[in-house]
């Protein structure tokens, strides 16, 4: 195992909030008027910032809008994201073991913290999380490696010991643009092919696969 630090996005990498996002989106948007958005819509969405995905969704760029969606969203889904949530088979065994082995872990995410640590409590893995950072922790979101670089000083350790793994090429551009190894996790809607553009160490099919690839 040669990575001191392994961190992780969360939504289609860790964890899938589909449900959950899902409900919040037709809420909104019937609260605001817009048609319901088809599922695999807001699937393609997830793990953009909320008002950026809105945006694509409705087209309406007006800040105001923007933030009138962001409010209704979590006012709908506050209850219900934690508990809705499912995590991938083989995260918690694939978290345990890097804990185990004394590897530092992170997940680096454009979902807000406050939401990330309920589901993260509400499974249990809370302890094995040594670093979060949510989207509204950074001035910038993904590609840009802000939260990355943040849990990678936080951690203390070499880049070159540093692996981030995601499910999308924003990830994957984060990566890059940190100067860290890059795994793709393939629970998302990004299929292998879109990761060539990118450098990457491991195309992962799955979390199980992840863990028997690190040889842990």
């Amino acid at each position: 195992m040669e990575y001191q630090a392994v961190l992780f996005d969360f939504d289609y990498t860790l964890g899938d909030a589909t449900e959950s996002i899902y409900e919040g989106h037709c809420y909104a948007f019937e609260k605001m008027g817009y048609p319901k958005p088809e599922l695999e819509e807001v699937r393609r969405m997830v793990g953009y910032l909320l008002e950026d995905g809105f945006t694509q969704l409705t087209g309406e760029a007006d800040p105001a809008k923007r933030e009138e969606f962001r409010h209704i969203y979590k006012e709908h889904v506050k209850d219900t994201q934690a508990r809705l949530t499912k995590l991938f088979p083989g995260a918690v065994e694939l978290l345990d073991a890097l804990h185990q082995r004394g590897v530092k872990l992170g997940i680096v995410t454009s979902k807000h913290v406050d939401t990330l640590e309920e589901i993260m409590e509400h499974h249990g893995i809370r302890e094995l999380i040594d670093f979060a950072i949510g989207g509204e922790m950074v001035k910038l979101p993904k590609p840009d490696p802000e939260g990355l670089n943040t849990g990678i000083q936080t951690f203390g350790v070499d880049k070159a010991r540093v692996l981030y793994c995601g499910d999308t090429t924003i990830d994957a551009a984060t990566a890059q643009n940190a100067g860290v190894d890059f795994s793709a996790v393939l629970n998302g809607v990004t299929p292998a092919a879109d990761f060539g553009a990118y450098p990457s160490v491991h195309i992962a099919p799955d979390l199980v696969e992840l863990k028997s690839w690190l040889g842990i």
